[in-house]
C-alpha cells in the first residue's frame, strides 16, 4: 500500500530535493505542498529511501483524518493509527505535539492516550518523536516525523564549529557542482570540513584536499573526516597565498568564507573574496568549477564584476536559514 510522505527542506533547495527524490525511487509520486517553499509530498510504499536523503532536513509520515476537530482523533478507530505510526519512529523513547493549542486538554488528552498506547514518555520540551497537528481541506492532517533526530542531523559531526554550514546545503553544494569520480577537489577554507565530506559522501573523487590556516579547524576537520569514512588530504595556509595550489590543479573547488558574524569580519570580506576568486582561479583546471557559499553579497557580486575574466556565473541559488540568507554562487572557468 502507497503512503503519504512530508519531505521538508530549507526553501531555496527544491530542486536539489526534488532531484534527490527522483534518483531514489524512480517510482515515487512528488509534487510541492501548495501553500510551501520549504516541503515536498512524496507517494511511496515505503519511507526507507527516503530517511537516506542528505538534502532534507526531515521526513514525515501524512496520516489524513475526514474529522472535524482533533479531540474526534481518541477514538478507537483513529488512534490506533496514529500510535503505529508513532512505533515507526526510528529509535524514540519520546514524542512531543506541535499544533496550535498545543497546550490545551484536548491535546493533553491525546498525549496521554498516545504515551499509554505506545509506551513512549510524552516529552513538550525534548520528545524525540515529533508529531504536527494541522488542518486540511478534508479535516486534519497528522504528520509524524520518521527519525529521532532532523536528517540534517550528521552523526560524522563530532566536532562541531561556530559557524559550520549546514549539512543539508552542503550536500545540495555538492550536487550543484556535479559529482565526478575523476574529479580533483579542494575546500578552501574548509574549517570542520563540511562542505569537503558531503561532497565525498555524495561520490568518490580522484583527489581531495582541504585547506585552513588554523591548525584547530585542520584539526577538527580530521576528526570529521574520520567519523564520516572518507579520506583527504589536508593542508595548512592561508587561501590568499600561492603554496596550497602546489596540491592542484582543481577541478572542483569549494568554499565557505566568513561571514563576518560568528567567523571573521565583514570589513576585510571584500578583500578575501576578491582573493578567493583570483586564486582558485590560478589553481583551477580547464573547465573547473567553483561553488562559493556565502551571505556577503554585494560584495560577492562587486567581485564577480571585477574577476569576470576568470569566472563565469552558472548557477545562483538563494537558501533561507535561520534569519540567513546565503547564496550558493556556482561558477565556472573561464577558458
Amino acid at each position: 500500500m502507497r503512503r503519504r510522505f512530508e519531505v521538508t527542506f530549507l526553501p531555496g533547495l527544491g530542486a536539489e530535493v526534488t532531484a534527490e527524490v527522483a534518483e531514489l525511487s524512480k517510482n515515487a509520486a512528488a509534487r510541492p505542498v501548495s501553500g510551501r517553499d520549504d516541503a515536498l509530498e512524496v507517494t511511496l510504499e515505503s519511507a526507507a529511501r527516503l530517511l537516506s536523503m542528505r538534502t532534507a532536513v526531515a521526513v514525515s509520515e501524512v496520516l489524513a483524518f475526514t474529522v472535524p476537530r482533533p479531540r474526534s482523533l481518541l477514538s478507537g478507530e483513529y488512534l490506533p493509527l496514529i500510535a503505529a505510526a508513532v512505533r515507526r519512529v526510528n529509535g524514540a523513547r519520546s514524542f512531543r505535539i506541535e499544533a496550535a493549542g498545543s497546550d490545551s486538554a484536548v491535546f493533553a488528552r491525546l498525549a496521554s492516550a498516545l504515551s499509554d498506547a505506545t509506551g513512549l514518555v510524552a516529552d513538550q520540551a525534548d520528545g524525540d518523536a515529533v508529531l504536527r497537528f494541522r488542518r486540511s481541506p478534508d479535516g486534519w492532517d497528522v504528520l509524524v516525523r520518521l527519525t529521532g533526530r532532523p536528517l540534517s542531523h550528521r552523526p560524522w559531526r563530532v566536532r562541531n564549529v561556530p559557524g559550520a554550514v549546514n549539512a543539508t546545503i552542503a550536500a545540495a553544494v555538492a550536487r550543484q557542482v556535479g559529482v565526478r569520480r575523476a574529479d580533483r577537489v579542494v575546500n578552501l577554507m574548509c574549517g570542520s570540513g563540511t562542505l569537503l565530506i558531503e561532497r565525498l559522501l555524495a561520490g568518490p573523487a580522484r583527489r581531495a584536499v582541504g585547506v585552513d590556516h588554523d591548525p584547530d579547524m585542520l584539526a577538527a576537520c580530521a576528526e570529521n573526516l574520520a567519523a564520516a569514512g572518507v579520506h583527504a588530504d589536508l593542508v595548512k595556509a592561508d587561501v590568499t597565498a600561492t603554496d596550497w595550489q602546489d596540491a592542484g590543479p582543481f577541478d572542483v573547488l569549494l568554499a565557505d568564507p566568513p561571514w563576518g558574524t560568528l567567523v571573521g569580519d565583514h570589513a576585510g570580506n571584500e578583500d578575501l573574496h576578491l582573493d578567493l576568486l583570483r586564486r582558485a582561479a590560478e589553481a583551477a583546471a580547464p573547465r573547473a568549477r567553483l561553488a562559493v557559499l556565502t551571505h556577503e553579497i554585494k560584495r560577492m557580486e562587486r567581485c564577480l564584476r571585477r574577476t569576470e575574466n576568470l569566472w563565469q556565473v552558472a548557477t545562483v541559488t538563494r537558501v533561507f536559514q535561520k534569519g540567513h540568507h546565503p547564496r550558493v554562487y556556482v561558477l565556472n572557468r573561464v577558458s
